[in-house]
């Protein structure tokens, strides 16, 4: 799978959109702006960057993955189903009380999930754990986690961010999904967090900034934070919150409503014309 090219990439991105829209609408609960911008970045890890085995997903020596904006697994499920953790089947349980696909990653009991998470701004801090642990043991996994660019509100991140630098944990990446739409508003407007790149360039980081839906991009920035030595790294995507559907694209209102079945079959036409387009370039 390492070398899977870009549109196979953008064709599993288009495929797992889907599966978190029919995921959320099924259960009539979840959070699909923020799961439809971060799909790409997923896509990317989980098929082409990390170190992982679904058949053996406690391997100690393998990558690791913390959702810290952890109300998107809509969008972790799906690409976890998509890489062979779990049967797709499943994804039908989510939110539901026959399952154990809850709101929010469950590392006890849902394949694939390094991490529980769902209060906000935590993940980071077991990632740099991970990441430290790692260190201690003499282990050559990578430590992955992603945020959102509203959880960067939170204090915590910023008290993580400096531990990790203290320790100069080089096998820590942070990837925040700049969407720049949070529950309630813009990010510009509930609470100002830019310049991030200055920002964690100044907690002593190495930062870059990608597209985030160029797979290209992301590779890029994903592999100059592995060659980065001395000092943690962030990369941070610019996305579009509700990416893939015309109507919840850049709409906040979408952070954490669910379509009503007339908006459903409009989502659904909209991403499966997509994968109909990128199922042609890949065969053709």
């Amino acid at each position: 799978m390492k070398n899977m090219s870009e549109t196979s990439l953008e064709l599993l991105a288009a495929k797992g959109r889907k599966l978190a829209m029919e995921t959320v609408y099924n259960a009539a609960s979840g959070h699909i702006g923020g799961s439809l911008s971060c799909m790409d970045a997923l896509v990317e890890l989980y098929f082409k960057e990390m170190n992982i085995d679904p058949q053996n997903p406690s391997d100690e020596n393998r990558d690791r993955f913390v959702l810290s904006k952890g109300h998107c697994t809509p969008a972790l499920y799906s690409v976890l189903a998509m890489r062979g953790y779990f049967p797709i089947e499943d994804l039908k349980l989510f939110r539901s009380i026959k399952g154990h696909y809850s709101g929010h990653p469950d590392m006890r009991h849902v394949p694939g999930v390094d991490m529980s998470t769902g209060s906000l701004g935590q993940g980071l801090s077991a990632a740099v754990g991970m990441a430290m642990a790692g260190k201690l043991m003499g282990k050559s996994y990578r430590v992955y986690a992603l945020c959102g660019d509203g959880e960067i509100d939170e204090g915590q991140i910023w008290e993580a961010a400096m531990s990790a630098a203290k320790y100069r944990l080089d096998n820590l990446c942070l990837l925040v999904d700049v969407n720049k739409l949070q529950l309630d508003g813009p990010t510009h407007q509930v609470m100002p967090s830019e310049p991030l790149d200055m920002k964690f360039n100044s907690f002593n980081w190495n930062v870059t900034r990608v597209d985030g839906h160029s797979f290209s991009e992301i590779e890029k920035g994903l592999t100059y934070a592995r060659h980065t030595k001395g000092m943690p790294s962030c990369v941070l995507l610019d996305t579009i919150k509700g990416k893939g559907v015309s109507y919840m694209e850049n709409n906040f209102n979408w952070h954490g409503k669910v379509p009503d079945a007339e908006l459903y079959e409009k989502a659904i036409i909209e991403l499966e014309d997509s994968i109909s387009r990128l199922e042609e370039k890949v065969n053709g």
